[in-house]
């Protein structure tokens, strides 16, 4: 491989982590998850645009965060390697890639789905990008901010089949929303130092580690029936509630045993680590049951 090749693939591969992979790929499974238990039917062709047009949304939006934060990602560990803080792109290319990508993907998307589908695209980039991101360094609360991006995923993949905002669609929001909080408080505590470093604000930092495992007790205590809703909702079967009732205790018990015995930063860890889990067990239930009901 000539050198230009080399020079244009590490190019390409730094912009492709600007759009974080990784956490694209766990919003696109739950888009698909949206997509698959919504009732109605979608095209493959359909299908699969709406797929490529929601990770475009997502992937601009990431791009973006990481142009916003290129400063302080270069004082925590998982983001100092990043394109920007590393040093091995300018600031305006990775701007007006996630400007170029947003352009592109929200109008693809209300066009491959629908014009409520594209809204929802489109409340979840400009709430990502323009509140959350800055209002991070700002206060803890903007984990209730971003949870709403996070949420919205599911839904939309429900609207994109449905063309309508309808209480399963709902229920596939409000178990992500729910979910994200325990999760993230999570991460607050066992990367306390880097967020402080960053100039980040968490809750552990605003309020003590205690407060903030009582908090993680107290959402995933709201998870549960949260999580169990879509199957008295008719979106989900009875396999689905037996799997929901006991992932829900693992993760609740994991908690509790935080509290009670005034854990810090390695069970922090563990319960992010069963967090994500959870989500994934959770949504894979919710796909194999779908297609039970379906056969």
């Amino acid at each position: 491989m000539s050198e230009r090749a080399v020079v244009a693939s590490g190019a390409a591969a730094d912009l492709l982590s600007l759009t974080k992979p990784r956490l694209s790929a766990l919003v696109l499974a739950t888009a698909a998850g949206g997509m698959w238990l919504a009732p109605g039917h979608l095209s493959v062709a359909r299908a699969l645009l709406t797929l490529l047009a929601t990770a475009g949304t997502v992937g601009a939006a990431n791009a973006l965060n990481c142009w916003w934060e290129r400063d302080s990602d270069r004082f925590m560990a998982r983001t100092r390697r990043r394109p920007l803080p590393a040093g091995r792109m300018e600031p305006a290319v990775a701007l007006w890639f996630g400007i170029g990508l947003a352009a592109i993907c929200l109008p693809a998307l209300a066009l491959s789905a629908n014009l409520l589908t594209g809204a929802l695209g489109l409340l979840a980039f400009a709430s990502y990008v323009f509140v959350y991101t800055p209002m991070k360094a700002r206060s803890s609360a903007a984990m209730l901010v971003g949870a709403v991006p996070g949420a919205l995923p599911p839904l939309m993949g429900w609207t994109a089949v449905s063309g309508a905002i309808e209480l399963g669609g709902l229920a596939l929001f409000a178990l992500l929303f729910v979910w994200q909080l325990p999760h993230t408080v999570a991460i607050g505590i066992f990367r306390r130092e880097e967020y402080e470093a960053a100039g980040l604000k968490s809750l552990p930092i605003e309020r003590g580690e205690a407060v903030s495992r009582a908090h993680i007790l107290v959402y995933l205590t709201v998870l549960w029936p949260v999580a169990v809703a879509p199957y008295f909702l008719g979106v989900a079967g009875r396999l689905y509630l037996v799997a929901a009732v006991a992932l829900g205790a693992a993760l609740f018990g994991l908690g509790a045993w935080g509290v009670v015995k005034r854990l810090g930063r390695p069970w922090a860890r563990q319960l992010f680590l069963a967090s994500l889990l959870y989500l994934s067990a959770i949504f894979l239930v919710l796909m194999v049951d779908g297609g039970i009901r379906r056969a």
